[in-house]
């Protein structure tokens, strides 16, 4: 966390509850989470892995981290979701370089989890990395392992394989917790070395459970909550530990369940994605209260939401936007809807803030939960393909004012205050005297008024839909804000300035008045202020975005320290970055990002990343006099301002071109439909009972895949019978995913399709399983005496999540009851599925289709025997058929670059891809449903620089002509810059 080196007057702060499990020794070991005495002020710095002991504790205004206050201003995002582990150290400096100070994880258990006592922390995978990685970048993790994490994974992140075993799950069953325990000892093992207490890294916050509001009264509910609390103390996990309540009923606050005789370790939260057509809720100081007023459930802890709405996600077909996908979910929950509700958040006094989603990602594979399509973009502020969106902007400003800007740690309700046409929310913290209103629009159109604060009525608007923060009475350094209609964005102390930056919406007038006694000198640095003193009083007037970042210098009068004062509107104040080193604090304007700054003897050195051309501008302790851009030195002058800046622009990125995809092969795939296939290694599907929800239809075999060890992807069938004279029709039970898909062949003769129904917005838009029947005619021609083969291909796609602890995830996927009419065969059946998981590519990667079986998504697979084609395809035809091609990219070293796969099509024509790039499956595209045509092609596993193996596997309706129509590939973002990328490895032949 980066925070001025100013001492602060200490805020109160009572010392946090209890005693914590100190590592492994037990009830009564010395206390973790209980914070020392001392100032409440601001922290030294960001955290990292320093070697030395810490306490966390909290008393009800914020979390007390070595005894002074923290305010947590945290993003979510997955490691899972980007199998590209460089890349993760791309998002996470991101993040910190944007304002905050932490990043919540989950850890899926069925990632890492491949069968019942496998647990693989490596590659892809290697969660040591990540939270070294955190660590290195400067941010606490909010670790949240689960065991059951929702997240809109399969299963809600159970393995696939939990889901054919005794016991059930989320509750205090002996046969699951056992399961449970064995999972948790393998994260807690990696988690343990990684805790902020030990000084190992910096997991700051660790939750169990999620959005856990079954059995709540029950005592298997409580018994399962203190037997995952227990278990988590006992593996030497001595941070806070907590649960995300869902929504605001009061679940699971402090006294519960029994925790052991362990106090004071235990926060409650609860989370929260208001629509934008909502008023924002008042979760907190301003709410009802009560246990279902939010935070007012549990009054002795901090206000916590460990989820709050940065996006949301959108279903096959796309029904939660309208078909617009994801740019919709971005447009209807952008900058303004931020302000708003965080702001809202903010003034009820809810000091730990997750936001979720800030990177979304990437559901690759087989990971996505029904709900869900391939892209997990969530309409983030950090959209898919790594890019910042104009989102970033409130989390931006206000991270770096809570990081920097202590007096936000405690803020207690004041007197009500009113404007006409607005909500106005009044705080004041108690120990600075500062004061803090938040100005919230909930109509149309903007609203123009006399805002009246302790400073004398303040006039300011507010555009639609849309909010404000001002402040009256802060410090800046040595001088005191009388009041500023611009929200501040930081404050800091470098080389012999003191900084304050203020900001606001572009095209605004920005009206700032400081508290004289002595009248200063003022200069105006850039054209656009305006200033007068009167009275005691230094007012500035700014129009924000005019020139860029404005400029004014305050010297003498009350202090020999100058302060100062830049303005800016949201484009450039997100180009705005304070960061510290042991040297000093650097204020660094003008790149796109900066990721780490360095000071070295006089020179300063910075890496980061440049989209367009730019100046760049450095404030910095005095010893520095010059600057080093990503290992190029930088020409500077010295301005009025004191900073050093940039003689020349730094160079806009270099263009990127991307090659046109050609020189496609084609193979058609399913064997399995013959008559003639050798099944013999398939398993028997001779099983008579199951653990699954579904029933076993009486006198049936089991059918269902997870039964068989097959947990992912597609699944075949094959049931030998004798006879088929007398049979008239065939009907074939199955339950899956959503958008589920059944095809079925007798003696090779394609019976027919059944697809799943597309969800719809009212009724079905969260539904995880969907049962049908496909009923099929036998045509006269395949009815004889002698053998036969039904063979059945079902895209089973994935497992319900379990939300309400009722054990959904088991429902079962593939066949489930096969009945003839006009005769009744008996039928032996064989099952297939996938092979033995990826060692590399996890258990998530591959299905059971023929040619991922025979590695044809491979890279290094000789396929000069394939047949060769061009597209787009028109072909008609029932079953798989898989397309191959290669390409070579060139793109700069010193370039990242964000490269994406469009696929496009007569948007009537039935039938899905599943995509390969270099033999890793990153998503399913079906081409009649959508809504998602572009697939992020994460750097890494692409290799930016070298060739590329693109597999396409094809499943075509025989009811339609089938493509694929058009592939091509986009440049999605690319700046100069980003991180180095080590390639993700690729096996193949």
């Amino acid at each position: 966390m980066a925070l001025s080196r100013r001492t602060f007057t200490a805020l109160a702060g009572s010392a946090a509850l209890g005693l914590a499990l100190g590592g492994s020794g037990g009830t009564g070991a010395p206390s973790a989470y209980a914070a020392r005495g001392g100032p409440a002020g601001p922290l030294s710095g960001p955290p990292e892995a320093d070697g030395e002991r810490h306490t966390v504790g909290y008393d009800r205004h914020s979390l007390l981290v070595d005894g002074r206050r923290l305010v947590l201003w945290s993003g979510e995002m997955h490691p899972f979701r980007l199998p590209s582990p460089s890349l993760w150290r791309d998002v996470l400096q991101k993040m910190r370089a944007h304002g905050f100070n932490a990043v919540s994880i989950y850890v899926a258990w069925n990632y890492h989890s491949p069968a019942p006592g496998q647990y693989d922390f490596t590659g892809v995978r290697d969660l040591d990395l990540f939270l070294r990685t955190a660590a290195e970048t400067g941010l606490y993790v909010i670790l949240r392992p689960g065991p059951y994490i929702n997240a809109e994974v399969d299963g809600g992140g159970f393995p696939g394989w939990l889901s054919a075993t005794k016991g059930t799950a989320r509750t205090a069953d002996p046969t699951y917790l056992g399961h449970v325990d064995a999972w948790l000892t393998e994260v807690n093992r990696i988690a343990r070395r990684h805790l902020f207490t030990r000084g190992g890294g910096t997991v700051l916050l660790y939750q169990i459970e999620n959005e856990y509001d079954s059995h709540t009264g029950e005592p298997t509910g409580r018994d399962y909550m203190s037997h995952l609390y227990k278990k988590v103390r006992r593996d030497g996990i001595d941070v806070p530990l907590f649960h995300n309540d869902k929504g605001r009923n009061g679940y699971w606050v402090p006294g519960s369940f029994d925790t052991g005789g362990d106090k004071g370790g235990w926060l409650y939260g609860f989370d929260g994605y208001p629509s934008p057509s909502t008023t924002p809720p008042d979760w907190g100081l301003f709410g009802p209260g009560g246990a279902k007023g939010g935070a007012s459930a549990s009054p002795d802890t901090p206000g916590f939401v460990p989820e709050f709405g940065g996006g949301w996600f959108d279903p096959w077909g796309g029904a939660w936007f309208d078909g617009k996908g994801y740019a919709e979910a971005r447009r209807t929950r952008d900058a303004a809807y931020e302000r708003r509700f965080y702001l809202t958040n903010l003034a009820n006094g809810l000091t730990l803030h997750n936001v979720y989603m800030t990177f979304g990602g990437t559901s690759w594979g087989w990971l996505p939960a029904p709900v869900v399509y391939t892209s997990y973009d969530y309409g983030a502020a950090i959209d898919e393909a790594r890019n910042v969106t104009p989102k970033i902007a409130p989390m931006h400003t206000l991270g770096h004012l809570l990081q920097r800007v202590p007096d936000f740690a405690r803020l207690e309700k004041a007197a009500d205050v009113k404007a006409k046409g607005l909500k106005v929310y009044h705080l004041r913290n108690p120990e600075t005297g500062a004061h803090v209103y938040v100005a919230r629009n909930d109509g149309t159109d903007a609203v123009t008024a006399d805002l009246p604060t302790a400073a004398g009525a303040v006039r300011l608007t507010v555009p639609g839909k849309d909010a404000r923060l001002l402040t009256t009475g802060l410090s800046l350094g040595r001088r005191s804000l009388k009041y500023s209609n611009a929200q501040p964005m930081t404050r800091l102390n470098t080389g012999r300035l003191d900084v304050a930056v203020f900001t606001g919406r572009t095209g605004e007038m920005a009206e700032l008045v400081l508290k004289c006694r002595q009248e200063p000198v003022v200069n105006r640095l850039d054209p656009e202020a305006a200033w007068v003193f009167d009275r005691d009083e230094l007012r500035v007037n700014v129009p924000l975005g005019k020139g860029g970042l404005t400029r004014v210098m305050v010297e003498q009068g009350d202090s020999e320290v100058p302060l100062l004062l830049l303005f800016a509107d949201d484009p450039t104040a997100v180009q705005i970055f304070p960061y510290d080193t042991p040297s000093g604090t650097l204020l660094v304007y003008g790149p796109a990002l900066l990721r780490h700054a360095e000071v070295r003897g006089s020179e300063v050195h910075l890496t980061g990343d440049v989209i367009g051309a730019t100046t760049l501008e450095v404030w910095g302790p005095r010893a520095v006099t010059s600057v080093v851009w990503n290992g190029r030195p930088v020409a500077t002058r010295v301005t009025r301002s004191g900073s050093m800046m940039s003689t020349a622009m730094l160079p806009a990125a270099p263009e990127v071109r991307l090659p046109k995809l050609g020189g496609w092969r084609m193979r058609t795939e399913n064997p399995e439909a013959g008559p003639g296939f050798d099944d013999s290694g398939w398993k028997p599907a001779d099983k008579t009972s199951s653990y699954s929800t579904t029933p076993v239809p009486k006198g049936q075999p089991v059918l269902f895949a997870d039964d068989y060890g097959f947990h992912y992807g597609d699944v075949w069938y094959r049931g030998e019978f004798t006879d088929s004279s007398a049979v008239e029709r065939v009907s074939l039970a199955h339950s899956t995913g959503t958008q589920g898909l059944l095809m079925a062949w007798l003696d090779g003769e394609p019976l027919g399709t059944h697809r799943m129904p597309v969800p719809d917005k009212d009724t079905t838009i969260r539904k995880g399983t969907w049962a049908g029947t496909a009923v099929f005619d036998v045509r006269e021609r395949l009815r004889s005496p002698g053998r036969h083969v039904l063979s059945v291909l079902v895209r089973r796609m994935q497992h319900d999540e379990d939300g309400k602890a009722q054990d959904t995830h088991k429902a079962a996927r593939g066949l489930t009851g096969v009945t003839f009419e006009g005769a009744s065969p008996k039928v032996r059946w064989r099952i297939q599925g996938e092979a033995a998981p990826d060692p590399v590519r996890g258990p998530m990667n591959n299905g059971g289709l023929y040619g991922e079986r025979e590695g044809w998504h491979l890279p290094g697979l000789d396929d000069r025997d394939w047949e060769k084609v061009t597209f787009p395809r028109s072909e008609r035809r029932q079953g798989v058929t898989w397309y191959r091609t290669s390409f070579r990219l060139s793109v700069p070293g010193d370039v990242d670059a964000s490269v994406g796969l469009v696929l496009e099509d007569d948007r009537y024509r039935a039938y899905r891809a599943q995509i390969f790039i270099n033999g890793w499956n990153l998503g399913q595209y079906i081409n009649d449903v959508g809504p998602q045509h572009t697939f992020v092609l994460p750097g890494g596993i692409l290799r930016t620089r070298g060739d590329n193996t693109l597999a396409l596997a094809v499943l075509s309706e025989f009811t339609t002509l089938s493509g694929p129509g058009t592939a091509r590939l986009t440049l999605l973002g690319h700046a100069a810059g980003g991180t180095p990328v080590t390639p993700v490895p690729s096996p193949g032949h």
